[in-house]
Parts: structure tokens; C-alpha cells; sequence
């Protein structure tokens, strides 16, 4: 027997399939397609959710999990009422990684003044590649 996703699983790859249907509509569009189409499965979600809460143990995974998305259900939600907002921040986690790693790098500097200094840079790199610019040419 060929392994099948979790429910919840499946569930959210329903949820994304959609969003890749929707992704060239209007922002007016988008948010009616969501209303038709999303929104039921995100209350078939909160009800499965809401099913299975009781029978898992907060210890567990699939217990964490779950009550992680009964309690941030409202933020969860959120983007089914405005045809601008992405599904999940994927985009923005995107952005701030250069960051992330940067900010551990900038631990092993000599001195503050030298962290500062790299830190400049590095959010000069970032500005200009955010707005793709070339970066030499931008700092130059």
C-alpha cells in the first residue's frame, strides 16, 4: 500500500493547490475564489482540527500541531478575507534569511565598530538585491 499523507496534510496541499489556481486572478477575483472555494476547506480543517484535539496528547507531535492551529486559527484564517494577502509568509521568511545568517556571522567579528560595519553592508547588499539591483553597482 503506497503511503498517503496525513489528513491535515492533504488538507493544506488542497489549500495550496488552489492558491496556485488563483495566483495570476485579480486581487477581487481571488478573494471570491477563496470564499467559494477555500473556505470550506479551511472548515473542514478547523473541524477535523477540532475532532482530534481531544484524542491526541500535548505531547505529541500531531497533539502540538494541532492545538498550535486551533490557537492561531484567527491569524490562520486571515488571508481568506483580503484577496492581497498570501497564504502563509513563506515570501517574507525568503527575505529576512540573508539576514539570519548574517546576524550569526556577525558574532565572530573582532570588534563592535566591525560588526556595525558589516552589518551596514551586508543591509546595503539586501536593499539593493530586494529591489534587483546589482549590488557592486548599487554600492559603487
Amino acid at each position: 500500500m503506497a503511503w498517503r499523507p496525513p489528513t491535515a496534510l492533504r488538507k493544506f496541499r488542497s489549500l495550496y493547490a488552489l492558491e496556485k489556481q488563483f495566483k495570476e486572478l485579480t486581487i477581487e477575483q481571488r478573494y471570491l475564489m477563496r470564499q467559494e472555494k477555500s473556505k470550506p476547506l479551511m472548515a473542514d480543517l478547523k473541524q477535523w482540527c477540532d475532532d482530534n484535539v481531544a484524542k491526541t496528547t500535548k505531547d505529541s507531535l500531531l497533539g502540538k500541531a494541532i492545538r498550535y492551529t486551533i490557537n492561531q486559527w484567527d491569524t490562520l484564517v486571515r488571508y481568506l478575507e483580503d484577496g492581497n494577502l498570501q497564504i502563509d509568509n513563506n515570501a517574507a521568511e525568503r527575505r529576512i534569511k540573508p539576514f539570519v545568517i548574517g546576524r550569526k556571522n556577525w558574532l565572530f567579528n573582532q570588534t563592535p565598530r566591525g560588526a556595525d560595519a558589516s552589518a551596514l553592508l551586508y543591509s546595503l547588499v539586501q536593499t539593493a538585491v530586494a529591489n534587483n539591483l546589482e549590488p557592486f553597482d548599487y554600492l559603487k
